[in-house]
Order: C-alpha cells, then sequence, then structure tokens
C-alpha cells in the first residue's frame, strides 16, 4: 500500500511559490545571503586584520564625518578597523544564529512530535518540560548559566538553545497531533511501519513548512541574545570581533563619539529586522500554498 504523502491537505515546501508581491522576502532575503557572504568571504574583503591595535591611529572618524578612506568606518580607542571587525563580527553571529537554532531545533522538534503522535503520559510529561521552561525568564536564566559554566562560541550555543527549543516544540506538538490520524499514516500503519519510521518520513515532512518560519524567527531571537550578552561582558571574550562587544567596548565614548555604538548597532538591527522579514515572507509563502 502506498504511503505517498499526497493525501495529505498540509501543504508542503514543494508546492511553495515566491511571493512576488511581499518586498519584505526580497528585502530579508538579500540582507541575509549578503551577511552570508560576507561572513564567508571575509578575509578577502576586509581591509584590515580586525586584531590589529595602532593607538596612534585611535578614534579615527569614518569618511562620513570627515574620516579617511584608510579606515572607511573609522577605528576604535585602540585603533583597530571598525569595517573590518564588523565584516569578521559577522561570522559570530551568523554562527550563533544557525548553531543555536540546530540544536533548539532538534531537541524541540523531538520532543514535539513524540508528543503530538504519541500523546498520553508523554505528551503530559513534554508539557511539563514546556511549562518548566516557559517559568524562566530567558536573559536572567542565560546569564547566571554564562556566568557558571563559561562564555565559549560552543557553550553558549548550548545554553541559548537550551532556552530556544519552545517554539519547535509547541509548533511541531500541534501539527503532529493534527496529522498523526491522516490517511496516509493510517495507510503506513496498516503497512506495518514503525511509529519512529511514520514520524520521521511520513509526518515530519509535512511539517518542514511551519518549522522554517520559526527557525527565521527564533534564528533573530538568539542574534539579539548573543548581542545582549556580549554587551554585558557575558559573551564572546575579546579580542574576538562580535557585535554586540564592540557596543560594550564602545559605550564610554557614546557621548564623544556616537558613531562606534551606531554602527555595529545598526548592523545588527539590520542582519535581525532581515532574517525577520525574510520569516515574514516564508510565512506569506505557506499561507498561499496552503490556500490552493
Amino acid at each position: 500500500m502506498s504511503t505517498s504523502t499526497s493525501h495529505v491537505a498540509e501543504p508542503s515546501l514543494s508546492r511553495f511559490r515566491l511571493p512576488v508581491a511581499v518586498p519584505g522576502f526580497w528585502v530579508g532575503g538579500t540582507v541575509l545571503v549578503l551577511t552570508v557572504l560576507v561572513a564567508i568571504f571575509a578575509p578577502l574583503i576586509s581591509p584590515h586584520s580586525p586584531y590589529d591595535q595602532s593607538l596612534a591611529d585611535r578614534l579615527v572618524k569614518p569618511v562620513f564625518i570627515d574620516g579617511s578612506w584608510e579606515h572607511i568606518l573609522g577605528t576604535d580607542h585602540l585603533g583597530r578597523d571598525v569595517l573590518s571587525r564588523l565584516i569578521y563580527g559577522s561570522r559570530m553571529s551568523l554562527a550563533v544564529g544557525f548553531g543555536t537554532i540546530l540544536i533548539s531545533a532538534v531537541l524541540g522538534i523531538g520532543l514535539g512530535l513524540t508528543a503530538g503522535f504519541r500523546a498520553g503520559r508523554t505528551d503530559a510529561f513534554v508539557v511539563f518540560l514546556l511549562t518548566v521552561r516557559l517559568s524562566l525568564p530567558i536573559m536572567l536564566a542565560a546569564i547566571s548559566l554564562v556566568g557558571l559554566f563559561g562564555n565559549s562560541l560552543g557553550l553558549m550555543m548550548l545554553i541559548l538553545a537550551f532556552f530556544l527549543w519552545d517554539q519547535f516544540l509547541v509548533v511541531s506538538r500541534a501539527l503532529a497531533m493534527r496529522l498523526k490520524n491522516a490517511e496516509f499514516v493510517l495507510a503506513a500503519r496498516a503497512a506495518g511501519f514503525s511509529d519512529l519510521h511514520i514520524m520521521l518520513r511520513e509526518v515530519l515532512p509535512n511539517m518542514l513548512g511551519p518549522l522554517v518560519i520559526v527557525a527565521t524567527l527564533e534564528m533573530a531571537h538568539a542574534i539579539m541574545l548573543e548581542s545582549a550578552l556580549s554587551f554585558l561582558g557575558l559573551g564572546i571574550r575579546p579580542p574576538a570581533a562580535s557585535w554586540g562587544l564592540m557596543i560594550a567596548e564602545a559605550k564610554d565614548f557614546v557621548y564623544f563619539e556616537a558613531w562606534l555604538v551606531n554602527i555595529p548597532g545598526f548592523a545588527i538591527f539590520a542582519l535581525v529586522a532581515g532574517i525577520t522579514l525574510f520569516g515574514e515572507g516564508l510565512r506569506t509563502m505557506f499561507e498561499n500554498a496552503g490556500g490552493r
């Protein structure tokens, strides 16, 4: 008996159509793609090393404030080139964003899919875990864990992922409860497939659309959290380039050299806004697919 997913009414990624009339999708996607390209080719496009210090060239103003073209966006209080640190900082933000979401997606989708498909005591236990998670304030708990265990890149991704799996769980659980009695699932059961096979090969592919949207929005959340922790001195350690760390290091000069704070702040805003717009575009794409 065929177990094709063609019987299900849930829209799949293959039915999506690019939302030509949604400019936010294209704007957000362009910002995200450009940021990824900048991060990949950072050593080739960076005009200076992000770590080289020169006290003789400290606080050089950017070009748009009568500065020098040698340092297009100026230099910080240690004479490091701001543009170079901004370029390398994109690597840190994207690494935290993608790494955190990958871990949290595996955890949240695994729990949500199991809870929604099996129901009963399994579902009750997973809902209890979700309640415990929602009772914890993300920022305060993250600060405590980072301060307790350290702030290496890998550990920070694990800590942030520990607090960002709940949306994946909620969405995957609801969709699994909706799909577990679909015709293609009943056909797979009749064919003798195991629950694990049905969950991974039949149910999971039919919930990828909404989960991709959740991933984009939570990625923006992870980048904001990393920037906030770095600003508080609990994120990426200097001299590594991080946008949040750049703001933290420049806060003493905010009244005199505001551009030192504004430039990395705008970079964070642009990336987070771009990811959010891209996610909204995907949501529109999903809704359009579901309407046909």
